[in-house]
């Protein structure tokens, strides 16, 4: 037997999920978590119970898009691809792999493009950069590799054509096993260049 669903815990979950869209678009949020958090702040709801899930709240962003950004997102989608495209081509050495939300198409003006690149030496992605001219700050990034698991690897990040790049670095026997996605938790969808030339081609 179904359980009845609470109007009141329905409508919060909503308002919350909406909220937490508005921040990450007009504010650059990257994190869910810290969207949700400031979102509940803000709306003064005193029960965290029946809060959005993070595919809730993407799904509330992509809505914000579609009727705010009708004619302006999809554009600015366009000119990340391309970047992405562009940079994954001078990194081929690295097999490249877009992720995220350029790749899933959630992306706002906020968002980095973000790749996955592959080496068993993480300094060679930044001697590449270097040999490139392209200015870049070496970072860590956490992911998790299971429900239970994070690791930190290492990165990069840098800007090419004014669009901000976050390039993860993982070993060379990690291509076919991707990071658990912060959105659904499932493996996290990854794009090679031909695919997203093929997203650019069918734009």
């Amino acid at each position: 037997m179904n359980k009845q669903r609470n109007p009141k815990s329905e409508n919060l979950r909503a308002s919350v999920a909406q909220e937490a869209a508005r921040l990450i678009q007009d504010h650059g949020l990257e994190d869910f978590r810290t969207a949700k958090d400031k979102a509940v702040e803000r709306l003064g709801a005193r029960s965290r119970r029946s809060l959005p899930s993070n595919r809730e709240i993407e799904l509330a962003l992509a809505e914000r898009q579609r009727i705010f950004q009708i004619d302006q997102h999809p554009l600015m989608l366009l000119r990340f691809r391309e970047t992405a495209a562009t940079v994954m081509r001078r990194l081929q050495e690295f097999q490249p792999r877009l992720v995220g939300a350029v790749l899933s198409g959630s992306a706002t003006e906020h968002s980095p493009v973000d790749l996955h690149l592959f080496s068993d030496a993480a300094e060679s992605v930044g001697e590449n950069l270097c040999a490139l001219g392209i200015a870049h700050q070496p970072v860590q990034r956490r992911y998790r590799l299971r429900r239970d698991s994070h690791m930190f690897f290492p990165g990069y990040r840098f800007y090419f054509s004014g669009i901000e790049i976050a390039a993860t670095v993982f070993p060379e026997r990690r291509q076919a096993h991707a990071p658990l996605s912060p959105v659904d938790g499932r493996p996290m969808q990854r794009a090679n260049l031909r695919q997203v030339e093929r997203l650019l081609k069918n734009n």
